[in-house]
């Protein structure tokens, strides 16, 4: 049997202003119909003798990826990592978890684009060097000189494979064309396949601190409604580094198989999302409301309003409600300098978009200034939100689309559409959506503090302590 173990990690901030710490590309469907991470499930599941995936990511984003699974009808482990310690710890985890079936784990980004159906047909291959104890990964035949990926150099001929030879960081630019030009160099997908027993002996080998650190957060881990919670005093002093450093660069049973013609990219960064879309007849490709004149070899994506375009050429021009991003193509890799140095100024920019989204449905600011904020809130069919109060702010809600169910102190309510209630400041309160169809409301909020950590819950029925969560 095959394990698939799907790493959710990742901020993905060479992708802002759309990818957002608190929702990043993983979780984006980028005109698909599908997330970069439904599709990674999609893909696991076509393989033969296949187990439900094993899914590790960011406490943050669970109802994210509970919710795509339901979408799809899915069902699997979902594992929290309460910080991030790269891929490595990831995969131990998921390995201890399975150390007594000892499935064959194959372990996937949730965030890559992989086309067609060339991974099912050299699994096989990858399958016969792991079940001979080989620890495998999977290289890709480079089409382009990228100096946003990391390579492979294979060695000598190992079966229905390679050994490895080297790793190699993201080169520079003269580097990455020797690499093209070799024919031995292949990019590194960070896809691997190997057998549990056979990953963690080697672990234990070359890096038993964290072998010992991701074991005994698992032993004392919890669960949370159907989500598993790593102990995060014990994840948190594991050693932080990934795979290829780990392991895979020290150990002599690595092995590569390659994947030829795989339509494969990372979508790191806005120059891979345009080199994978459709490109019009001045090749540029555009997404949303678009105007461009005069106007080649673009990425143009407007997301809340028009963009007009005019005499450029090699340009990326990204448009949120909230934040514009312009670059040179050729320098959409520098973008990841914009995110972190919002993030080191604790700009909301670069945790989240205006639309906020929440285990129940999700709300938007539209407008917001001094001891007022107006907010549009939806709330999914069933949902409800926690029964809570608020020190510093007092709330109006006007129902607009839906029936509301309104507990408000001591009253319950049943509003309708134009229908309203007042929530003092201090008044137990909570909102639930008893309809078939999502419940729109306007909240305005008035106060003398307005943030979102201003909120006591009492209960919430998605374990939540803090309004983060």
């Amino acid at each position: 049997m095959i394990q698939p173990i799907i790493l959710c990690g990742g901020k993905g901030s060479r992708l802002w202003p759309l990818s957002r710490e608190l929702y990043p590309k993983q979780y984006i469907d980028f005109g698909t119909g599908k997330t970069l991470f439904q599709q990674t499930v999609q893909r696991a599941g076509s393989i033969p003798q296949v187990l439900p995936p094993l899914v590790v990511c960011n406490a943050e984003h669970r109802f994210f990826v509970a919710e795509q699974l339901r979408q799809m009808g899915v069902s699997g482990d979902i594992v929290l990592e309460p910080v991030g310690r790269n891929t490595a710890p990831a995969v131990t985890v998921g390995a201890l978890m399975r150390k007594e079936e000892d499935p064959l784990l194959l372990v996937m980004p949730a965030d890559h684009l992989l086309s067609g159906d060339v991974f099912q047909r050299v699994l096989p291959a990858a399958v016969e060097l792991a079940n001979d104890g080989y620890l495998v990964t999977f290289g890709i035949t480079p089409e382009r000189p990228e100096t946003g990926y990391g390579y492979l150099e294979r060695g000598e001929s190992l079966r229905s494979g390679y050994r490895v030879l080297q790793f190699a960081e993201k080169p520079s630019a003269d580097v990455a064309e020797r690499f093209v030009t070799s024919g031995r160099h292949f990019w590194n997908s960070g896809i691997f396949l190997f057998r549990a027993s056979a990953y963690l002996e080697e672990l234990g080998t070359h890096a038993p601190e964290m072998l010992a650190a991701c074991g005994q957060a698992l032993q004392q881990s919890t669960t949370d409604l159907d989500f598993i919670r790593l102990d995060e005093h014990a994840f948190a002093g594991c050693p932080e580094d990934s795979i290829d450093y780990a392991l895979m660069e020290k150990t002599s049973r690595c092995a590569m198989v390659v994947l030829e013609d795989a339509g494969w990219s990372d979508l790191g960064s806005w120059g891979a999302l345009y080199s994978v879309g459709n490109k019009d007849g001045q090749g540029n490709v555009c997404r949303g409301d678009v105007l461009l004149e005069d106007v080649q070899n673009s990425y143009v994506h407007a997301e809340s309003r028009l963009v007009a375009v005019v005499g450029l050429k090699g340009i990326a021009v990204v448009e949120t409600s909230d934040a514009v991003l312009i670059a040179d193509m050729d320098r959409v890799q520098d973008v990841k300098i914009i995110a972190n140095t919002l993030t080191r100024e604790a700009r909301d920019e670069s945790l989240h978009h205006k639309r906020v989204y929440r285990p129940w449905g999700a709300y938007e600011s539209t407008d917001k200034a001094d001891r007022f904020q107006v907010k549009r809130i939806t709330v999914n069919p069933g949902q409800r939100l926690s029964l809570q109060k608020h020190h510093h702010r007092a709330e109006h809600w006007v129902v607009v689309r839906g029936t509301a169910q309104i507990t408000n102190g001591d009253k319950e309510l049943l509003l309708s559409e134009d229908q309203s209630t007042y929530i003092p400041v201090g008044a137990v309160h909570r909102l639930e959506n008893p309809g078939c169809i999502p419940l729109e409301l306007i909240e305005v909020q008035t106060g003398t503090y307005l943030g979102e950590d201003d909120i006591v819950r009492f209960d919430d029925v998605y374990g939540r302590k803090d309004s983060l969560k």
